[in-house]
């Protein structure tokens, strides 16, 4: 066991099972949400980011694929490239073939027994000074690379690479010991116990690019679990992801346990979902890629040695719902942070609003006048840009094809901004779009770019409207209600009960934090599995139970029989 960090080793609490009988081991440790560093004009962490920034400038970071100890390299060479400036390549990497998953396959089955058998509290402090790190000597460098690699402001990064990861780190370790901690009832002369085992084979981590965060959590809670996982990371948040992966073994993650390896999607599909030692999935991602890999399980089913787990986040077509009775001044702000922080590339990003024809002319002009201060630009060069360019060519593409479909539309009409300019980054100025068709394609597909569209509704008709969220989109991630009058509050919740798995009032779709806003969503966004949350770890184990009885059983004969 590697020795206990101080701080875990004061939270160390022994206490008998049960009188003389048996003794368990329960462990807490006291964690709280990492604090966001402003990063203002002079300040240490502004500087220290801008060092490093400047330390990556014109550097390509060669990444290779790893199975346990060994860097590997095949000869499907990539290259990631900075959103903003696609000239510049960040990371050179290879593609994982279907040979070298199925070693990474066998390495990872290898070392998952030892692994599994070691202590959730020894797991746990290696995500705990994984993530002290983070919080420290490595934190500029995981903010710098995913503003270079995945187009993000320097606030939009801290959110991200350094607060969420940390806190994903520190409180999974801790609702993890504290459901190891927990004591089922025992009636002397027995006592009864539960052992969280990890999975019995690996677990597939497919992580998306809009946030490292998620990459480090899709990997990391089923390895904190006693689980061996095979990381697929998005090929374009490379850099930052395998950065965590380094942090990870810094920490003291034995090889093995994670195995790096970017692939191709479909050949690492095929080569996991046909492994009989498949037996969870860790996905985020688009919805379609989710119904795949979930049908060629299916397909698979009899070749398992176990019914496999599958956790999935697919994104959302997220609204924020206006009363008439609501703020102004909060609508607009919380809708442009949601619509366009990150160039609406969040999973929970408002692309919807509903508006009362009473409040439309004030909410209108104070959109407007407010887009209008928006700088969309180059992160690194101008700290006062708000977002930067959406993620790659072919994300560019997908919403310049809606921007000429709006452009096309009767029913739709652009407001203000949906330029678009790829000849140095894939850059979109931020649209606002007015529909006077509520079932509009554009009101039920997701976009994941800067377009939000509003539909102006009769105030009176607000009851037919909250019905009208509820039912135009197949998705229910996340939803904004605004209102100030109790009553409106009340009925929204009821109806909108199913619309959204995170649903905020007066405040924006976005911004979940971990073990405060627990985060996921149901119907085609995903299988709401709330990661950030005390139940997620328990996705990732297989419970025994174990009743010991300490006295001799006696008679088979029941009394009833005499």
């Amino acid at each position: 066991m590697l020795p206990l960090l101080p701080s875990l080793r004061r939270a160390l609490l022994f206490g008998p099972w049960q009188a003389g009988l048996r003794w368990q081991h329960a462990a807490s440790v006291t964690v709280t949400n990492e604090p966001i560093l402003a990063f203002t004009p002079g300040s240490p962490e502004r500087e220290a980011l801008q060092q490093a920034l400047k330390d990556l400038k014109d550097k390509t970071e060669a990444i290779p694929c790893v199975i346990g100890d060994e860097e590997v390299w095949t000869s499907d060479v990539h290259y990631q490239v900075s959103p903003f400036n696609h000239g510049r390549k960040v990371a050179k990497y290879c593609y994982a073939d279907k040979a070298l998953l199925n070693k990474a396959i066998e390495a990872a089955l290898a070392a998952r027994k030892e692994w599994d058998l070691r202590p959730i509290s020894d797991r746990a402090q290696i995500f705990l000074k994984a993530a002290d790190l983070l919080s420290g000597p490595r934190r500029a460098e995981i903010l710098a690379k995913t503003m270079i690699g995945q187009g993000k402001t320097a606030i939009q990064a801290e959110i991200d690479a350094a607060a969420e990861l940390i806190d994903f780190f520190r409180f999974n370790a801790k609702f993890a010991m504290e459901l190891e901690a927990e004591k089922l009832i025992s009636v002397p002369p027995s006592t009864n116990r539960v052992v969280y085992r990890g999975l019995e084979g690996f677990v597939a981590a497919v992580s998306p690019f809009n946030f490292t965060a998620i990459g480090g959590n899709l990997a990391g809670a089923p390895a904190l679990m006693g689980n061996v996982v095979l990381w697929k990371p998005s090929d374009t948040a490379i850099l930052a992801s395998y950065t965590v992966y380094r942090v990870l073994r810094e920490a003291g993650l034995p090889p093995n346990i994670i195995q790096f390896v970017p692939a191709d999607g479909p050949v690492f599909g095929d080569t996991v979902t046909s492994s009989e030692h498949f037996c969870g999935l860790n996905f985020t991602g688009s919805v379609p890629t989710f119904k795949h890999l979930w049908k060629q399980v299916a397909d698979n089913l009899d070749r398992y040695r176990t019914f496999p787990r599958l956790a999935g986040e697919c994104g959302g077509k997220n609204f924020h719902f206006v009363h008439s009775s609501a703020d102004v001044a909060s609508v607009v702000s919380g809708t442009l942070r949601s619509a366009f922080e990150y160039g609406g590339q969040k999973c929970s990003a408002c692309s919807r609003l509903y508006v009362p024809d009473s409040l439309w002319p004030k909410i209108k002009e104070q959109l407007l006048q407010e887009h209008s201060q928006i700088r969309v630009g180059d992160p690194v060069e101008d700290f006062r840009t708000f977002f930067s360019a959406v993620i790659d060519a072919k994300s560019f593409g997908r919403i310049k094809k809606w921007l000429e479909y709006i452009r096309s539309s009767p029913n739709l009409s652009i407001l203000a901004g949906g330029q678009c300019d790829d000849s140095v980054g894939y850059f979109v100025q931020p649209c606002i779009v007015e529909s006077k068709d509520p079932q509009d394609p554009i009101l039920k597909e997701e976009i994941f770019g800067p377009i939000l569209t509003v539909y102006v509704y009769p105030e009176r008709q607000y009851k037919e409207t909250l019905s009208l969220v509820d039912s135009t989109s197949p998705y229910g991630l996340t939803g904004a209600v605004f209102a100030q009058d109790k009553n409106i509050i009340d009925e929204a919740m009821k109806m909108l009960r199913n619309a959204a798995g995170n649903f905020y009032i007066n405040d924006k779709s976005t911004g979940a934090v971990v073990a405060q806003q627990p985060f996921g969503g149901s119907r085609v966004s995903g299988t709401n599995d709330k990661p950030g949350g005390p139940h997620y770890v328990l996705r990732w184990t297989s419970p025994q139970v174990i009743k010991e009885t300490h006295a001799p059983l006696g008679d088979w004969k029941y009394s009833y029989m005499q």
